[in-house]
Order: C-alpha cells, then sequence, then structure tokens
C-alpha cells in the first residue's frame, strides 16, 4: 500500500471500528478509532443522548488531524475510523492529510439501530442516531470517496474498500 491516509466515515453502528481495523490490518497501516480521542466530557454527552455540537467536536477534531498528520510526516499508512460526518470536519482532516482517501459506510436507519441495539457498554447512547443521520452529508465525488453498503459482510467491505484503494 501506498502511504495514502484513509477516512473510515459514517454514522454510529455502520461498523468503522471493524472495518477500520480490520482494512489497516490488510492494508499495513496504523489504525485510531477517533472514539478514543474523544475527551471525557463529550462522551459523558454523548452516553446522556445529548448532541454533541461543533464546538464539543474541535477538539476531538484536533486530535484526529494530528493523528493523520503524525503518521504522514512519519511516512506511515494510517486508518482512521471517524463517523466525520459534515463536510467540514472532513475538510480538517484532510487539511492534516491532503491525500486522503474516504471509505464511506452506508446504511439505513433500521438496520443501524438493529446494530446499537446490540452494542451493551458502548458510550454512545443510541437515541442520538436520528441526530447524526440529521447532521451526516454524505461524501462527494470531489472528496476521493467510496461508498459501501453495510449490508455487506465484514469481510466483503474490507475487500471491496481494499480493492478500491490499491487499485
Amino acid at each position: 500500500m501506498s502511504d495514502t491516509p484513509v477516512l473510515v466515515m459514517g454514522v454510529s453502528g455502520s461498523g468503522k471500528t471493524t472495518i477500520g481495523t480490520n482494512l489497516a490490518l490488510r492494508l499495513g497501516a496504523a489504525f485510531q478509532d477517533a472514539d478514543d480521542l474523544h475527551p471525557p466530557a463529550n462522551k459523558q454527552k454523548m452516553h446522556d443522548g445529548i448532541p454533541l455540537t461543533d464546538a464539543d467536536r474541535e477538539p476531538w477534531l484536533l486530535a484526529c488531524a494530528q493523528w493523520l498528520a503524525a503518521q504522514a510526516g512519519d511516512g506511515r499508512p494510517a486508518v482512521l475510523a471517524c463517523s466525520a460526518l459534515k463536510r467540514h470536519y472532513r475538510d480538517r482532516l484532510r487539511a492534516a492529510a491532503p491525500d486522503l482517501r474516504i471509505v464511506y459506510l452506508d446504511g439505513d436507519r433500521e438496520l443501524l439501530a438493529a446494530r446499537l441495539g446490540h452494542r451493551p457498554g458502548h458510550f454512545f447512547n443510541p437515541v442520538l442516531l436520528d441526530s447524526q443521520l440529521a447532521e451526516l452529508e454524505v461524501p462527494g465525488p470531489d472528496e476521493n470517496s467510496i461508498a459501501l453498503p453495510i449490508t455487506l459482510s465484514p469481510a466483503d467491505l474490507v475487500d471491496r474498500a481494499t480493492t478500491a484503494l490499491t487499485t
């Protein structure tokens, strides 16, 4: 794989962590789950069912961008699993990693809600799904992105993403 950084994005329940982890393994890349970069106050708000504001997300996006820039600076391929729901969030990440490729995990509300219902112990409160879907700005063709349906198995998603990223 080249050193091209990859963003695996989508709303909660789309499989970002699973696909991102396996894609990084397949590509020999470093992996970071953006959930681990949220400040404790953000995690508490989401646990309490309170949607994050852009101001809440600012330190988190900065941490994500810094991680991508550090990987690029060290010449390491990188995969970041991050919701990056809005275009301007992705623009922030792209400023840190200009060659960023995007793998958008696309799914319908019913499947996403079912998946969230089977994630006990995660800080994300499933009542926030609708707010995430309302905020989602699907990546456009000018964002160097591919969209993959989450109805595929994780193995198929990783295979398709790998093929798209390496050809």
